[in-house]
């Protein structure tokens, strides 16, 4: 689970020096491993299957002891409530954002998370028994209510170790960079030693600070164990790449925004990513996670949220609506092949160059609208007498039928039947940093721009309304997205 920083505001600045202060708003999102989808996984089967055994721990002990009635229950019945109980459990904890990363005030808030999450489960679960066939002993209960979070304990300090182990061999590991050897910085440093689970491996301290090059910073430990060299040069692309950095962490106190903006540049330009410490009046409208490293809450800029059950359900939503769109419509694709067909020269169907996800151009399909002659890139009309509109195509602009083959673009996997709206090439090379946020999602057929007042205006015009989805989307938005755009949205050019 992660924290995304977003501009409550509808007006955003072009530059990222001006930003303006932001709100917190709690989602489930993004990693900064490349293997944390599988730790997390790992670890949700680690917290379900603890749980599944204390339910059977629980009902030996209940037997043991000879308490209550001493009834006997059916493997099939324990299975089921021991199952129950665990998923319960694993969604209790993923509220409590007990798989987010790194590990805050030295495990105390995991072991907190798990008594809470024991509380709230005992609290849901007792009642039900009395509506349910399956009578489950009270004291089945009582006594998993206290050795569930025990065994998980035991669980999460021998992940603690195994994860440890595996690091240690460097897998899964990414090269990080601290920009500042004060306090600061060391705080990181020794932060992200003590957190496995992040993935990040600090290879160097870079400081402004010449009386500091070549200084040894060692970590916050009885055991001066670990350390680092603080680097002679300034930071820059080449010493990035000469590093072979993934992350550049700044760890500098009081920074000017102005310098801000040249280091978010800088790791643009060498295709790393960027964190910072929260706190540090370096509030943005840069998107941004939050990772908690023993009571340091760092920023990572430049990675959409995610959560693991919409990401999970996403794509069959897109395979499963666009195929009922389809088959729906079907009548409807032909009498517009028909009409276009004999109301001008030309193919049914007009294909573009769009950029997507990650900057990927693909192929966008639409009906036809506009005369064969009309520059096949340029900016969209603003008005339907446009004169490269043709008659029929002011009927499907003005509907928005002429975005129907783009289903086909769904079912190939380019787009999504929700997203922002993929714009041409010629428009993405002049994005600014804010701009490309636009990028880390897949584009839709749909969202929150076409049902704005500001469709009149060009998309990345409006960066806001795209922010606010990247943000906080999830399936019954874009249920509630496809809705309106179905009641409402019928209104184009």
């Amino acid at each position: 689970m992660t924290s995304i920083g977003v501009n409550a505001s509808p007006v955003l600045t072009e530059s990222l020096a001006e930003s303006t202060m932001s709100s917190t708003h709690t989602v489930h999102g993004s990693i900064l491993s490349r293997y944390h989808w599988v730790l997390t996984l790992f670890e949700v089967f680690g917290d379900g299957l603890t749980v599944f055994g204390a339910v059977f721990g629980s009902y030996a002990i209940y037997r043991r002891l000879h308490l209550g009635l001493q009834v006997r229950y059916s493997f099939s019945a324990l299975w089921t409530v021991a199952i129950a109980i665990a998923a319960l459990y694993v969604i209790l904890l993923d509220r409590e954002g007990a798989y987010c990363l790194g590990n805050s005030l030295l495990r105390i808030k995991e072991t907190e998370k798990s008594l809470r999450v024991s509380a709230q489960a005992f609290l849901l679960i007792l009642p039900v028994t009395f509506f349910t066939n399956i009578q489950l002993s009270r004291w089945v209960f009582v006594f998993a209510l206290v050795l569930a979070p025990v065994l998980q304990i035991i669980e999460k300090q021998m992940m603690l170790t195994a994860l440890q182990s595996l690091r240690s061999s460097g897998d899964g590991v990414k090269r990080a960079i601290i920009y500042g050897a004060g306090a600061n910085g060391r705080r990181v440093f020794s932060a992200l030693i003590r957190s496995p689970k992040v993935g990040l491996r600090p290879v160097a301290f870079v400081d402004d600070n010449p009386g500091l090059s070549g200084q040894e910073i060692f970590e916050y430990a009885y055991r001066r164990d670990q350390s680092l060299k603080v680097l002679p040069e300034p930071i820059t692309v080449e010493v990035l790449k000469k590093h072979q950095c993934d992350f550049l962490i700044l760890a500098i106190r009081n920074i000017a925004p102005a310098r801000f903006a040249q280091i978010v540049e800088l790791a643009r330009t060498a295709e790393v990513r960027l964190a910072f410490i929260s706190g540090q009046n370096l509030e943005t409208d840069l998107l941004t996670e939050y990772a908690d490293l023993d009571g340091i809450m760092l920023k990572v800029v430049g990675r959409q949220p995610k959560n693991w059950y919409y990401a999970l359900a996403k794509r069959p939503f897109d395979l499963i609506g666009s195929l009922a769109l389809i088959a729906l419509t079907a009548p409807i694709w032909l009498m517009i092949a028909i009409a276009i067909r004999l109301d001008s020269k030309g193919p049914i169907l007009f294909s573009q160059k769009r950029v997507g996800v990650k900057g990927r151009n693909f192929d966008v399909f639409k009906f036809r609208s506009m005369y064969v002659d009309a520059p096949k890139y340029g900016y969209s009309p603003k008005d339907s007498i446009d004169p490269r509109i043709t008659r029929v195509g002011r009927f499907l602009r003005r509907t928005s039928l002429d975005e129907l083959p783009q289903l086909l673009n769904v079912l190939r996997g380019e787009m999504s039947l929700v997203g922002p709206r993929p714009e041409m090439p010629f428009i993405v090379e002049n994005y600014s940093a804010l701009q490309r946020q636009r990028l880390q999602v897949t584009p839709g057929i749909t969202g929150l721009w076409q049902l704005s007042a500001d469709r009149s205006e060009l998309i990345h015009e409006n960066i806001q309304y795209d922010l606010y989805y990247i943000h906080h989307r999830n399936l019954f938005m874009d249920c509630a997205i496809l809705i309106h755009t179905l009641l409402f949205a019928m209104r184009g050019v």
